[in-house]
């Protein structure tokens, strides 16, 4: 008989259960958690129980949500409850429950390609996505804008308090890094976590969860857990906690929860739908929109389903004002939606009140759909990279629109140039999961060189001139492109629709000579500054010592010397700070440390993670002009 799986649990239920256990029983703690899972067992009245011994049961009851999220639904019949090892133990072992601010912030994140297994459930908001009213009709009306702090407004005493307290627990969970960032270490952070929450700072919060989250996976040696995303985690919690703690923190670093305002009457069209798949169980589909004044716009159906979901949303009733249209037909036609509710990041509502009567859809070629192929490719990643500076942990890059001539496969991507002289771009699965086509229509594309395509996707921020297609249609006058269905509107969304041998042109291209694919430069790749972002991993996994280390003899000087020869002063510099600050541990005539705490170790790690990120951030932005 398999066992049950554990419920999850609130951040804060478990952080109490930690700190009540004493110093003898919190050492045993992390050993005590390793096999919990196996032992779960289904009650006949609906409970789980989990048995240690013959003396001891823990049972969680939990409520309507299905998590547990107070301190009474978890109980254990020994005689140190509720203080006791079994009932932490159990607690540590079952999944974190979602922040608040987590479930609505990211349910139309949708695909993120390669790693996108890695970031954390995204459930649905109640009231689907927003976008700004049409200001071509009369009766639009203006939503009033989302509440933000101003430069001039300094954060509150409490959210200072609860800032600080973040950046201690964040600041010693990275001292100790993976090895020893045990069950105790990460309660810290979720004790800190709370606080933030109870502050009003829901984007701290939820950056302290995405790192108790890496650090589980990381000691549990999951499969898609990577270090580059913990180390950005930890980037993100530490780089939005200093700011606020000092009391100096800017407009977006302690935003308001998403509020939705009356758009009025809006006309929105579709461009294109996404699969949207998480590695907690959450699946559907994101249809992208635009408005007549070129306003973005969402509408998302995400829930419980994963992939199975995933597949079959993509064609599911649009939960909008009794409109009548699927996902696919939204995506190739449009809405007049009265009495709207938009999100200032584009979601539109479906709150009581609204209405919505199907429009004549739009052609790529047709404005305000236009418009999205017709700017320099450049400049809208270097748009996306600098807002991505500023908000710190933003959500993804706007869709980027484009014409490309197909050069060839290249590995596991496909090659294309852009429109005009424009530079080579690697096109990469939007989502990597073999069950969605993504992959398969990039592989039959690849099979046409020369080629002329149309393409609407997301460029990738981490990645030199990477982009991650969504949908492909057909490039007006050109002889030498796709030959789609009429009923498809001149375009092909990769993540439900198949393309067929019919939907390419017979005849051989009619082109120049193409840029061999193994010409293809990665500034980011050919950079020493792959040595930074391994010693910050070091330390992310390691902990503060195994940056000591590496910070002594041969290793320091084969860190430190390609890093200078390449012109990047600033990186090595920073970088020796780091192993310098890593190995200082000044002690006392007895040997004990007269300064035991790891900020000034964190302020050097972040000084050096920021460093790194703005210096990718350039030279992706240079791969793409």
């Amino acid at each position: 008989m398999s066992p049950e799986p554990l419920p999850p649990v609130a951040p804060d239920v478990l952080a109490e259960a930690v700190e009540q256990l004493s110093a003898r029983l919190r050492k045993k703690l992390d050993a005590a958690i390793e096999g919990c899972a196996e032992r779960a067992a289904r009650a006949a009245d609906g409970s789980l129980d989990v048995r240690f011994g013959e003396d001891a049961l823990v049972t969680l009851r939990p409520g309507p949500s299905g998590a547990v999220t107070e301190a009474g639904q978890a109980v254990c019949t020994c005689l140190l409850a509720p203080r006791c090892l079994h009932r932490a133990a159990v607690l540590g072992a079952a999944p974190l429950a979602d922040a608040e601010g987590e479930a609505e912030t990211g349910a139309e994140t949708g695909a993120k390609g390669e790693g996108a297994a890695d970031t954390d459930a995204v459930p649905e908001s109640p009231e689907p996505t927003t976008g700004s009213p049409d200001p071509t009709r009369a009766d639009a009306a203006t939503p009033g804008p989302a509440p933000e702090p101003s430069e001039a407004t300094p954060p509150t005493p409490a959210q200072v308090r609860a800032a600080t307290a973040l950046w201690e627990a964040a600041a010693e969970a990275l001292a100790a890094g993976v090895t020893a960032g045990g069950a105790v270490v990460q309660a810290e952070l979720l004790r800190a976590a709370h606080t933030a929450r109870l502050a009003g700072l829901p984007r701290a919060e939820a950056a302290a969860l995405r790192v108790v989250r890496g650090l589980r996976a990381a000691r549990e040696r999951g499969r898609g857990q990577r270090l580059g995303d913990l180390a950005g985690a930890f980037r993100d919690l530490l780089s939005g906690a200093a700011p606020l703690a000092s009391g100096t923190a800017g407009p977006g670093l302690a935003p308001a929860r998403r509020t939705y305002g009356q758009g009025g009457s809006l006309r929105v069209y579709g461009l294109c739908r996404e699969p949207v798949l998480s590695a907690t169980g959450y699946g559907g589909v994101a249809t992208h929109l635009v408005g007549p004044d070129g306003s973005r716009y969402t509408i998302s159906d995400v829930r419980p389903g994963g992939l199975s979901r995933a597949r079959g949303a993509g064609s599911a009733s649009v939960a909008l004002g009794g409109a009548v249209l699927d996902h696919a037909g939204l995506a190739r036609g449009g809405l007049r939606i009265v009495g709207a509710t938009v999100s200032p990041d584009g979601r539109l509502g479906a709150g009581r009140g609204v209405n919505a009567t199907p429009l004549r859809g739009l052609d790529w070629s047709e404005e305000p759909a236009a418009a999205l192929f017709a700017g320099p490719v450049g400049e809208a990643v270097a748009a996306a990279l600098d807002a991505g500076a500023r908000e710190g942990d933003a959500p993804e890059a706007a869709l980027l629109g484009c014409d490309v001539e197909v050069v060839g496969a290249a590995g596991e991507y496909l090659v294309a140039r852009v429109a005009g002289g424009g530079p080579l771009l690697r096109l990469r699965p939007a989502h990597p999961h073999p069950e969605l086509p993504h992959a398969a229509n990039l592989r039959r594309i690849a099979e046409h060189p020369g080629l002329v395509l149309r393409v609407l996707g997301r460029p990738d921020l981490d990645r030199a001139a990477t982009l991650r297609p969504l949908a492909v249609g057909p490039v007006p006058g050109e002889p030498y492109t796709l030959r789609l269905p009429e009923e498809w509107l001149g375009r092909a969304d990769l993540g439900y629709d198949r393309l067929q041998g019919s939907h390419f042109p017979r005849a051989a291209a009619d082109s120049g000579p193409l840029a061999p694919v193994d010409a293809v430069s990665d500034p980011l790749a050919d950079a020493p500054l792959w040595r930074v972002r391994r010693l910050l991993e070091t330390g992310v996994a390691g902990g503060r010592r195994a940056v000591a280390e590496a910070g002594r003899g041969a290793d320091a000087t084969a860190l430190l010397a390609p890093l200078r020869r390449a012109g990047l002063g600033g990186a090595a510099q920073l970088a020796e700070a780091l192993t310098a600050e890593a190995d200082r541990r000044p002690r006392d005539a007895f040997g004990r440390l007269t300064d035991a705490s790891a900020d000034g170790y964190a302020r050097a790690w972040l000084a050096s993670a920021v460093h790194l990120a703005a210096a990718e951030r350039s030279l992706v932005a240079a791969s793409w002009s």
